[in-house]
């Protein structure tokens, strides 16, 4: 039978008690150690953050504390280990135990101390070795042998790749297709006819480079790129979870688009969203872009333990700041250090520790009196209402109790929409009817006082009544009239440092309930180091040139944006599982560059666009089929269908309905009925009927728990957590969204309308306009007589059909008269705005 511990222990103490003499750490212990432990435990490797190289290592213990408790060995969680005690985990793992003289040793070691030689020096831990950890350092530009390709250094390094290959790259692109691509790239909006024909008539040089300055320009641009960011920032209109509560955060997105639009440099707009509050005399804007942390999910659900998701929402501040600025997988050493990349678990809550001191509060953004009127209005009508609720106490649950006692003779008498109402299942009604069915109970309450005074024959119940119902009656007034008072403020989430430090342990196992050892806010070893433990000392510590990380990821993601695809394919991880660069050169060369270039992103846009890479036609090659089948050596330009939103804003400015307003709260242009059947709590998704209907679609109300399915369809991500690079789907639901989707059908109305309105001529004129509004070109002659067969074909069909004209028709925004043939040109207009290439940027 295999010995308890503590008869295997008792053995050892009286062992170790008898020897003779002091025990020599470094004659008798660290060869132990180093045989034995280092090999998980030494300097190159901390499993449960525990270092056993040298004695002053082992005493300060891992990550559950200490192993070691001078003069108890018995205490000491290192021997219990040793002796694999029960609950205890053996050790050395995976190799073989111990002698039992060998324990003794190391108990006798402890019991008489643990003492240190004062001179032990440790090993130093090797530098990681993999590309992206290393310094950021200039590399020199590659000679070519075709100079004339060149524009600019970018295509030296592309080039001298595909030379390298023997490849050749693609001949440069028509001049329509560059002037389409540069605006659905810069603006995420296609070019008008005008544009498109002022471009071609420009003979001058610097033609190019005029029109990329112009849409550098444009305040669609920080909508355009504001929207690539809300990605990583996991931009929603709502909380998340299942209540889903909406939540006003529109003025963070607002910050971001003029951030982007300002060509704020890329350090200062890290810095401002991550730590915008702490700056000396910081503005409300800059209070605002600290919004990029609030936007975790919040979950309001009755009965959850509070810290547990406060504790939540820090981890997922920790991991998106990996992922957004470093593309590292943080979130891997979580639970235990990290499997492959040099970051442990201690080194994760010491990031978690930065982001673990602030609350959490709404900010108003309000001017000063109307801030200081809302506060005013805003005590009191708190205090009203604290009256108003000892006086009328009906809630959900009290609106169900009355609901329970109806007879069929009583519910044959109530109002014909509250009888609806209390047919309908409690969880199946929307916000307006739980409010009209709460509002009738408390009516009723209101009648029961009113009735009880006049009735009541005690003179003192009868004023009581009474004087129930007019407290009641004035409170109501004058809450009515403090609504109408209260100014509308706009406000955002935000942090703010608190006064009082939070403490900031290791988590064991990811665990929040079980703390582990006491950690500091500090950086990884590895990696430049930073001087205090503030919020801010960590923003600036992103943003330092001497990281090798961010700006190699920021110059890959903008890359990305551009190509589909980044330079680094695994954008969110230049960890060792991660893809290596494709022209590691060219990456490092960028990174450098845009240092340079003092961060300013609209610099690097402008850089990426001129090039000769970037002008390159997006035809397909078959030679490549086999030298280079998914173009990572780009010898032509990738061919990306458009993202969710701007698939919806390419309709709407060919169709001419495009609301152009920049920023502003989020809006609801129309969607499909039953989209909130499956949420916990019903919507009412009330579609907009002026201006605010067209709007682009970065700017539609995005709930977490049924995001616009039109968002959904075309790969928007949820916005649960950070979103590096969209997915591009092919789905046969696109297709029918485009054709028969209520706003997709109002768009082809009325597109067909400004045909009519902006084209004179013949039908061959305004078909070839009709294509052009919304592929820019004209149309082939083979395109165009394709068009013209179902022109005629639809015209055949409608033309004797009124009543159908009549219905098609009505679906313009504006007014169309119900002929055949608007008719017709309206179901045209809806197949032009079906085909792949509407869609897709070549």
């Amino acid at each position: 039978m295999r010995p308890t511990y503590f008869a295997l222990l008792g053995s050892l103490l009286f062992t170790a008690t008898s020897r003779s003499g002091p025990i020599d750490y470094l004659a008798d212990i660290k060869p132990l150690f180093a045989k034995h432990c280092t090999r998980c435990h030494g300097p190159q490797k901390q499993s449960s953050g525990l270092r056993l190289d040298t004695a002053v290592f082992a005493l300060q213990g891992g990550n559950s504390g200490a192993v070691i408790v001078p003069g108890k060995s018995a205490d000491s969680r290192l021997i219990k280990a040793l002796l694999a005690d029960k609950g205890a985990p053996s050790m050395p793992l995976g190799g073989g135990k111990l002698h039992s003289k060998q324990i003794t040793v190391i108990a006798a070691w402890i019991d008489q101390g643990a003492k240190a030689p004062a001179n032990e020096k440790a090993e130093a831990a090797a530098r990681p070795s993999h590309w992206s950890f290393q310094p950021v350092k200039r590399p020199v530009e590659p000679a070519v042998k075709n100079e004339k390709w060149i524009h600019n250094p970018i295509d030296r390094f592309i080039l001298a790749r595909l030379e390298k290959d023997g490849i050749a790259p693609s001949s440069e692109a028509d001049r329509v297709t560059l002037i389409r691509r540069l605006y659905l790239d810069m603006v995420g909006l296609p070019p008008l006819p005008a544009n498109v024909d002022s471009f071609l008539k420009d003979d001058k040089p610097g033609a190019y480079e005029r029109v990329v300055d112009k849409l550098l320009a444009s305040p669609h641009y920080g909508e355009r790129w504001g929207r690539h960011w809300l990605d990583l920032a996991r931009y929603a209109d709502s909380n998340g979870y299942s209540i889903d509560a909406a939540r006003s955060i529109w003025p963070y997105r607002d910050w971001v688009i003029k951030a982007m639009n300002g060509d704020m440099p890329f350090d200062q707009f890290v810095i401002e969203q991550m730590a915008g509050d702490l700056l000396p005399n910081a503005t409300p804007e800059q209070n605002v872009a600290t919004g990029f942390h609030r936007n975790t999910p919040i979950n309001q659900e009755g009965g959850i333990d509070v810290e547990m998701f406060r504790v939540e929402s820090i981890v997922d501040r920790v991991n998106t700041t990996g992922a957004a600025f470093l593309g590292l997988t943080v979130g891997c050493a979580q639970c235990h250090d990290h499997k492959y990349d040099p970051l442990t678990q201690r080194e994760y809550y010491q990031l978690f520790a930065f982001l673990n001191q602030d609350d959490e509060p709404t900010f108003e953004l309000g001017k000063p009196d109307e801030v200081a009127l809302k506060k005013k209005v805003t005590k009191e009508r708190t205090a009203l209402e604290k009256q108003f609720k000892a006086l009328d106490k009906h809630n959900e649950a009290s609106v169900l109790a009355w609901q329970g006692k109806l007879t069929p003779e009583m519910r044959a008498d109530l109002p014909m929409e509250i009888d609806h109402i209390v047919g309908i299942a409690p969880n199946g009604r929307d916000e307006k009817q739980q409010d009209t069915i709460l509002t009738y109970v408390r009516n009723l309450e209101k009648t029961r006082h009113a009735v009880g005074g006049l009735l009541q024959t005690i003179p003192f119940a009868s004023l009581a009544h009474l004087n129930v119902l007019q407290t009641r009656n004035r409170l109501e007034v004058r809450l009515a009239a403090l609504k109408r008072q209260e100014p509308n403020v706009p406000t955002s989430l935000v942090l703010r440092k608190r006064p009082t430090p939070r403490t900031t342990n290791v988590h064991l196992g990811g665990d929040f309930i079980r703390k582990g050892v006491k950690v500091d806010s500090r950086t990884p070893e590895w990696m430049p180091s930073v001087l205090g433990g503030s919020r801010l000392d960590l923003a600036r510590w992103l943003v330092l040139p001497e990281n090798p990380l961010t700006a190699r990821v920021a110059v890959n993601r903008i890359w990305q944006g551009h190509f589909g695809l980044g330079i680094v394919e695994t954008e969110n991880d230049f960890g060792t599982q991660g893809v290596p660069p494709s022209h590691p050169d060219l990456l490092d060369w960028l990174a450098s560059e845009f240092i340079r270039l003092k961060w300013s992103q609209k610099d690097l846009h402008k850089l990426i666009v001129c090039s000769a890479t970037y002008r390159q036609s997006s035809k397909s090659r078959p030679e490549l089929a086999l030298k280079d089948p998914r173009n990572r050596l780009m010898a032509r330009m990738p061919r990306l269908r458009l993202e969710a939103e701007v698939v919806r804003d390419v309709a709407l400015a060919a169709s001419g309905l495009l609301n152009p307003k920049i920023g502003g709260p989020s809006v609801f242009p129309p969607q499909p009925d039953g989209v909130f059947v499956f949420t916990q709590v019903p919507r009412v998704w009330t579609a907009a009927s002026g201006p605010d209907r067209f709007r682009r679609g970065m700017y539609t109300w995005f709930w977490r728990s049924a995001p616009h399915p039109g968002l959904t369809a075309f790969d928007a991500p949820d916005a649960t957590m950070v979103c590096t690079r969209r997915n591009r789907s092919n789905t046969p639901l696109q297709a029918l969204t485009l054709l028969n989707d209520e706003a997709s059908y109002e768009f082809a109305a009325a597109l067909a309308n400004r045909v009519r309105a902006e084209s004179n001529g013949d039908t061959d004129t305004l078909l070839s306009y009709l294509f052009r509004l919304c592929l820019s070109r004209a149309p082939q002659p083979a395109e165009l007589a394709q068009l013209q067969r179902l022109h005629q074909q639809v015209l055949r069909e409608i033309k004797d059909n009124s009543a159908e004209a009549k219905i098609i028709v009505a679906k313009s925004p504006k007014a169309l008269a119900a002929t055949g043939e608007n008719a017709a040109l309206v179901l045209l207009a809806r197949a032009v705005m079906n085909v792949d290439e509407f869609i897709t940027r070549e």
